[in-house]
């Protein structure tokens, strides 16, 4: 492990100069303590050369650190490789450590569990190939088995062969279920009829060497090379179609579980479907929804296939049915249902599963939220669950066309989910203008830090913004914040640090230059945000707290200054990539009594606004400077 970071100041909101003079003047501006009171301050961290990763994924965990994961980090050579990277880094202490990775978790998606584990889930098998550069005809071979007494396990590397003896090998292993067999008696006759339905999964398959002569447009059924007897007569693939057409990126059916504890990845059961770009979304119950993604074939999944973790048993589950775009942003609300706001990351028709609302996993209904302008517009956007999370009001800002659109817009709104028909309201616009990409961080004090952005697609002509602002709730619009100096775009994460900073990390632009001819590198610099709150003087104190309450319990919370503490709250810490996180919340709690060496707090009865997990407790003053937060674990 390593201890030794430096830490570089960043230029800020202050006036642009020319010349080294004027950066000289600006340097000494953005340091002055009236202007860090006012707008906040940047660092910019810089880490050993060993220890830098393509930060795609980030998770705050229980012990204060963060867990990034890369795993191929967007980088096809390190796939071929097997290069699979996460780090584990203290900012407090400025410690790290890179942590063996099993799989490419590259693009899955996690969330955390009650006990504090970070459940992963998904990730890459395969890169995508772009027209022209696909080499050998592939495509998707439905596998059957109408062998009713027993599954079928065939590895990577089967040989798959046509009528006029073309083969075709599958990429990755594939578990066939056996066949269904029913049985129906004639009531009148006591006839026996026996109905046999072959049990179907699907692998991708390329053909055994490159070139025009394997491309076969039509259905066809494939043998199995190497089976016999009623084997062969049993098992059998079926594909529509071999062609040298684009291939998406592939999803993996992995998942694991992180353990703060060991520092270690545990491997859990697979999920059912494959998933490329999935989201995981935390229930009342513990329990986990898993929807979307690219499957192993490179089909986004039809809405059919969501899936339950139950992490008491670590096991897979149908869940309700309904199709969502990859990376939807799902809120969990008071009553239970799932909010999608419309925020997605990409994946999917632009006529299909992009309109906002209420998703009740009980009778699967859905009830569409509806108002928000540029709706169109919801790619890449922002979607955050407003504090105090009792409001019930979810905002989304920001967001760009579908795919690779130029568009951007700088549109707010906002939805109240405590109304019968819920609508979005505008909300002010953003003040950098249209942009794609934000990252929206809940802070202690009930406002909303929003940080970087691009104006188009993936930066594209050097559109990354270098803006933040916050926005507060209470007033319905933003304040300007000191401006960073690292661009960030697509695969850029913020969040909210325990002692109340936010660390903003990764972006992965396409090119460098404003003419778009230079290709880009991952940007592996983290940054660190002071909010103003913290040159305000003196913070409040928590001493002492309990480890852990039950929904409904009133805890005790010692302070040495208890009467200059106004509220108090619980914060979820973030989970987030590709600028979505739908796991920080802020709840607040009740002041019920103050003693001259502390105060009594009462937790929500709720558990679908409090779910069971571990929360940052923070106590503010009545500037809204927190205090350092104290992790407790809240069950239901």
């Amino acid at each position: 492990m390593g201890s030794t970071i430096a830490l570089v100041v960043a230029s800020m909101n202050a006036p642009a100069v020319l010349g080294f003079a004027g950066s000289q003047y600006h340097h000494y501006v953005i340091n002055q303590a009236g202007y860090k009171a006012q707008y906040g301050h940047w660092q910019t961290v810089n880490f050993p050369t060993e220890f830098r990763i393509n930060a795609i994924h980030a998770t705050l965990l229980r012990t204060g650190k963060i867990l990034i994961i890369a795993g191929s980090g967007n980088d096809q050579n390190s796939f071929d490789a097997g290069t699979f990277k996460s780090l584990l880094w203290d900012p407090v202490k400025y410690t790290y450590k890179l942590v063996p990775t099993p799989k490419d978790m590259f693009c899955g998606g996690h969330t955390s569990l009650p006990d504090g584990q970070v459940l992963v889930a998904g990730g890459t098998l395969r890169y995508e190939a772009l027209d022209g550069a696909v080499k050998k005809a592939a495509g998707t071979m439905r596998v059957r088995n109408e062998n009713p007494d027993a599954p079928r396990t065939f590895p990577k590397g089967t040989t798959f062969t046509a009528p006029d003896g073309r083969e075709y090998l599958s990429t990755a292993d594939v578990t066939v279920p056996a066949a269904t067999k029913t049985v129906i008696t004639d009531p009148a006759t006591g006839a026996r009829k026996v109905t046999v339905t072959a049990g179907e999964q699907h692998v991708f398959a390329e053909a055994v060497a490159a070139g025009t002569a394997y491309v076969d447009q039509n259905p066809a059924q494939y043998t199995v090379k190497g089976l016999t007897g009623a084997d062969a007569r049993n098992l059998y693939g079926m594909s529509d179609k071999m062609t040298l057409d684009k291939q998406d990126f592939q999803g993996t059916r992995s998942a694991y579980e992180f353990n703060p504890d060991t520092e270690s990845y545990e491997q859990v059961p697979d999920m059912t479907y494959a998933r490329w770009y999935p989201t995981l979304t935390g229930l009342g119950n513990g329990n986990v929804v898993t929807v979307s993604g690219l499957d192993d074939t490179g089909q986004i999944l039809t809405g059919n296939d969501n899936e339950l973790f139950d992490p008491a048993t670590r096991t897979w589950s149908k869940a309700p049915d309904h199709y969502f775009p990859t990376y939807p942003s799902l809120f969990l609300t008071a009553a239970g249902k799932l909010f999608y706001s419309g925020s997605n990351a990409g994946y999917g028709p632009a006529d299909k599963g992009r309109t906002p609302g209420l998703w009740d996993l009980k009778d699967d209904s859905f009830q569409v939220v509806g108002g928000l302008s540029d709706p169109d517009q919801l790619e890449t956007s922002s979607s955050v669950l407003l504090p105090p999370a009792q409001a019930q009001k979810v905002m989304v800002l920001g967001g760009g066309g579908v795919g690779e659109s130029p568009a951007s817009t700088a549109r707010t709104g906002i939805a109240d989910l405590t109304a019968a028909q819920p609508v979005f309201t505008p909300g002010p616009d953003l003040p950098a203008g249209g942009t794609r990409y934000l990252n929206s961080v809940i802070l202690p004090d009930d406002t909303v830090f929003t940080t970087g952005g691009s104006s188009d697609y993936r930066g594209k002509h050097r559109s990354d913004l270098l803006k933040a602002q916050t926005y507060h709730p209470d007033t319905n619009s933003f304040t300007v914040a000191a401006a960073p100096t690292v661009g960030r775009d697509y695969h850029s994460e913020a969040l909210l640090l325990p002692d109340g900073r936010v660390v903003v990390l990764g972006s992965n632009p396409l090119f460098a230059d404003k003419a778009d001819t230079e290709p880009a590198t991952f940007e592996q610099r983290i940054e660190i945000y002071t909010p103003p709150y913290l040159f305000h003087g003196d913070r409040p104190q928590i001493t002492a707290a309990p480890d852990a309450a039950g929904l409904g319990n009133t805890i005790t919370v010692a302070s040495p200054h208890p009467e200059a503490i106004t509220t108090a709250k619980l914060i979820r810490p973030s989970s987030v990539t590709h600028a979505t996180d739908v796991e920080q919340r802020s709840v607040a709690l009740t002041i019920t009594t103050r003693t001259t060496g502390g105060l009594s707090l009462t937790l929500p009865t709720n558990p679908s606004l409090l779910p069971p997990g571990w929360y940052m407790l923070f106590a503010t003053d009545p500037n809204g400077t927190p205090s350092v937060a104290h992790w407790i674990q809240v069950s239901g």
